[in-house]
């Protein structure tokens, strides 16, 4: 496949770029600026809006991951910069994607399950409605900003990521110096749900929508086992073989990252990935502990890793 990506230097587009073009596919990237290598190439303005294709060569599939950082104090400024980066940026690419003379068939578009808002013990698949919030508003219109691809016949997927697990960056590589410490602990009251989903099965799951003809419209791309940020708190805690007793009452939350933090946080989202299921996509970590281990090459106490989708560790028996 000859795979055009945004985002490309982010958390996920910088796993994702080598494990395609590992797999045989091609990968033009999706820069800003002039080009700055010769061959198949793509840029982008978010200034001016423009968007050159014009020397990308035929694509078979389109993965967008661009878009501001939100793991930062909501200043007005900063929320303009979040929403523009999601919701100009989309309409702006799909807008250049459907002008093309033959344009793929496929669009992966990142979105969040920020769209489903605050909702406590609910249990949430695709079919459930938006919630309310700053992020819910932004994930909503970040979704319809691809209509323009839809209405060219793009088939668009809009994979609404969970928290995604990596020691290379996000919220677990923000949270390993302080656990390390022994100075973890829950958040508020520990009781909000936190969908996540491993870095592995988030690549996997990207590669699944550009192939699964089946899928399109919303896709939560979460492992099948959401869990609380107390039981988040005590799974890495368990495998750092440290205590997390310190809890951060909300009102620390509230104070230190405002609305972010509220919204980002200390919101309960109890995600299922229902359509990647019934589309027989099978996860390599659908547990949370072993995810960690695996993510951070941790074995539990007096064993080795022993879960299905981790090599067992140097000199174990894995008879």
């Amino acid at each position: 496949m000859n795979v055009l990506v945004s985002g490309a230097s982010g958390l996920i587009g910088s796993s994702l770029v080598p494990m395609l073009t590992a797999g045989g596919h091609r990968v033009v990237e999706l820069r800003r600026g002039p080009a700055t290598t010769h061959g198949p190439y793509a840029t982008w303005n978010l200034d001016t809006g423009q968007v050159d294709l014009s020397q990308a060569g035929p694509l078979d599939g389109v993965v967008h991951l661009a878009g501001e950082n939100i793991a930062q104090r909501w200043t007005s400024g900063a929320k303009a910069r979040i929403r523009d980066s999601r919701v100009q940026g989309t309409q702006w690419l799909c807008e250049a994607l459907a002008k093309l003379l033959h344009p793929p068939p496929v669009l992966v578009c990142a979105s969040a399950t920020g769209i489903y808002g605050h909702r406590g013990d609910d249990i949430l698949d695709e079919q459930s409605p938006p919630g309310t919030g700053f992020l819910a508003d932004v994930c909503r219109e970040w979704e319809a900003a691809a209509e323009p691809a839809r209405e060219r016949a793009i088939r668009v997927v809009h994979l609404r990521l969970g928290v995604v697990l990596t020691a290379k960056g996000g919220a677990l590589a923000k949270m390993l110096p302080v656990f390390r410490l022994g100075l973890g602990g829950p958040l508020g009251s520990g009781q909000q749900y936190w969908s996540w989903i491993a870095l592995d099965d988030a690549l996997s799951a990207i590669v699944h929508c550009l192939k699964e003809e089946r899928l399109a419209g919303p896709v939560n791309a979460v492992a099948p086992n959401a869990a609380t940020n107390r039981e988040f708190t005590q799974a890495l805690a368990a495998v750092l073989r440290r205590p997390a007793f310190v809890p951060v009452p909300a009102f620390a939350v509230r104070l230190l990252l405002g609305e972010m933090g509220r919204e980002a946080l200390l919101a309960s989202a109890r995600v299922k990935p229902v359509r990647l299921t019934q589309s027989g996509f099978v996860f390599q970590f659908p547990e949370l502990e072993p995810a960690l281990r695996h993510l951070l090459r941790s074995r539990p106490p007096g064993g080795c890793v022993s879960t299905e989708a981790a090599a067992p560790s140097p000199g174990c028996d894995s008879s």
